[in-house]
């Protein structure tokens, strides 16, 4: 019993992915009496376990003293070990110089010893994220190739799997992107196959999603989020990479419109990155939950939700530019995503940005700069094949050809927007085209067709509570958002909203308990709604309260 015991429990916790019961037995046996003090690998465990619970203060701690530790046994590659993970953890909490220091002092330990050993490969990760900083793609990549190159010199299955993360992401900035995937595909079997450490399946998890979301691949990002879910759910303790895991579930559940349950994700998220000390993280989290407050009509909210990603570094666009359009802000929206075309040259990241773009330069009656936009948007889907992007591609395609007044080029790239995006099971985007089917067909003489696709828009639009859309489609159906009701019917229908029963009603109307029930076979006639429940929403939909 003692000592030896505890960290036996403590090495088999951390095997089945025990991290507060590992964490406990460690630091228990290291505070006992009769102990001298960790060995090398328990710190390193001990580090590992307080990282995976956001003990980032107890991970550098254990951190430091395995690197003393190793130093003073004479154990230099055993140290550049240490010193790797110390960079790490300390650049992915913002603390760059000391990271910095931390990778020199590893490269320095090295400088006297032969080129091919692993550790080497260890330390071309910060080398990778150097060049990612500065734009240096080409650099980048033949550094992700020389990653591989040196984790499979020595079976190494972590570096291995970050070499293949860094070379995928970089061919698919490069404009290679089948390539680029296949590689991340590559590197997610030895997830898969249980190969990895806790810290780089996280990691390649993430990457692997992440990549999938920038490129609209929603097929793979739905896959690999549900993968990342079952792998978080078998870590109760865990909390790195479940921020992540919260916002790659929002996304999922934004393309399905399951708005509510969308922010509630993102907002969990931003507590998880608060919990874990990663407010810079949460940037992308806050944009998120801003395009879905945008499209639900809620402005104000919108707006401070991406003001507060601003604070964080990120820059929420295209979406604040498209809430500015939707604001009246139209010379304002121009400018920006004039800016941030300007700005942003690699395809994925400008494929991310062009579709938003269409939408507000056509608003700004620059038809000739939104048909280039949308043309380049077309090419970079077919050179990707992802399908949320060839949908995205074909709607920015209709959009700008009814812009140019020409129903004929319009109506099949609406037609093919409605049905990729059916596929991926989008009813918002699906709606969005079925309006562009509306309005060709419209010019092209078919007034029922053109009634019937806006109806069914509006019915959709309606359902999911994006209430800006219905309100457009309403317009084009050549509806008011008041439903062409009366001024005595907007009165009962906003009595009905906050609660009113027929009765009582009447008295604040003064007018009969039958006057009042005819006025609300009008309402229900004219709203194309079965009930008061579904009347009210209307109300609120429409901001008639």
């Amino acid at each position: 019993m003692g000592i030896v015991d505890d960290l036996q429990r403590a090495r088999i916790a951390f095997e089945r992915r025990d991290w507060a019961a590992a964490y406990e037995r460690l630091t228990a046996a290291d505070g006992e009496p009769a102990a001298v003090g960790l060995g090398a690998d328990d710190l390193m465990t001990l580090a590992m376990a307080a990282f995976l619970l956001g003990d980032i203060d107890a991970c550098i701690r254990a951190l430091q003293r395995g690197y003393r530790l190793r130093i003073d046994n004479g154990e230099v590659l055993g140290a550049v070990r240490f010193a790797y993970w110390l960079a790490r953890v300390l650049n992915g909490r913002g603390e760059a110089a000391i990271g910095t220091g931390w990778a020199a002092r590893a490269e320095r330990l090295l400088a006297d010893y032969p080129d091919d050993v692993v550790e080497r490969g260890y330390l071309l990760i910060h080398d990778f994220f150097r060049r990612l900083d500065r734009g240096d793609f080409a650099g980048g990549l033949a550094v992700g190739e020389e990653m591989v190159s040196v984790a499979r010199r020595h079976g190494d299955p972590d570096l291995l799997a970050q070499g293949l993360v860094c070379k995928g992401r970089l061919l698919m900035y490069s404009g290679q992107v089948p390539e680029g995937l296949a590689t991340l595909d590559e590197a997610m079997v030895g997830v898969a196959a249980g190969e990895l450490s806790p810290v780089f399946a996280g990691t390649v998890y993430c990457a692997m999603i992440d990549a999938c979301q920038e490129v609209l691949d929603f097929a793979r990002a739905s896959a690999w989020t549900t993968a990342l879910t079952r792998w978080c759910d078998t870590q109760p303790d865990l909390v790195p990479f479940t921020g992540q895991c919260a916002v790659h579930r929002g996304q999922i559940l934004r393309l399905h419109a399951a708005y509510p349950e969308a922010l509630a994700e993102f907002e969990d998220a931003c507590r998880r990155y608060a919990a874990l000390g990663s407010d810079a993280a949460a940037g992308l989290a806050l944009s998120e939950r801003g395009d879905v407050l945008r499209i639900r009509g809620e402005y104000v909210a919108a707006e401070a939700s991406y003001d507060e990603a601003a604070s964080y570094g990120h820059d929420a666009q295209p979406g604040r530019a498209l809430l500015m359009m939707a604001r009246g802000r139209v010379p304002g929206a121009v400018a920006a995503v004039r800016r941030m075309l300007a700005e942003t040259n690699d395809p994925v990241h400008r494929s991310r940005m062009l579709a938003g773009a269409v939408e507000v330069l056509l608003a700004g009656d620059a038809l000739r700069e939104a048909e280039d936009a949308a043309g380049q948007l077309s090419t970079i889907a077919d050179g990707f094949g992802c399908m949320g992007l060839r949908a995205s591609a074909a709607y920015c395609l209709a959009l700008v050809a009814l812009a140019g007044e020409d129903p004929d080029r319009a109506l099949p790239q609406a037609r093919l927007a409605v049905q990729l995006w059916g596929e991926l099971r989008a009813p918002y985007e699906v709606a969005q085209a079925k309006v562009l089917v509306g309005r060709a067909v419209r010019m092209l003489g078919d007034e029922d067709s053109a009634t019937a696709e806006l109806t069914a828009a509006c019915r959709t639009f309606a359902e999911i509570g994006t209430v800006p859309a219905r309100q457009e489609a309403d317009k084009l159906i050549g509806r008011s958002t008041t439903g062409g009701l009366t001024g005595r019917e907007l009165d009962v229908l906003r009595l009905v909203a906050v609660g009113n029963s027929n009765a009582e009603i009447a008295v604040r109307l003064v007018l009969s308990d039958k006057t009042v029930a005819r006025h609300l076979t009008n309402i229900f006639a004219k709203l194309d709604v079965p009930s008061r429940t579904a009347a009210a929403a209307y109300a609120r939909d429409h901001d008639l309260l």
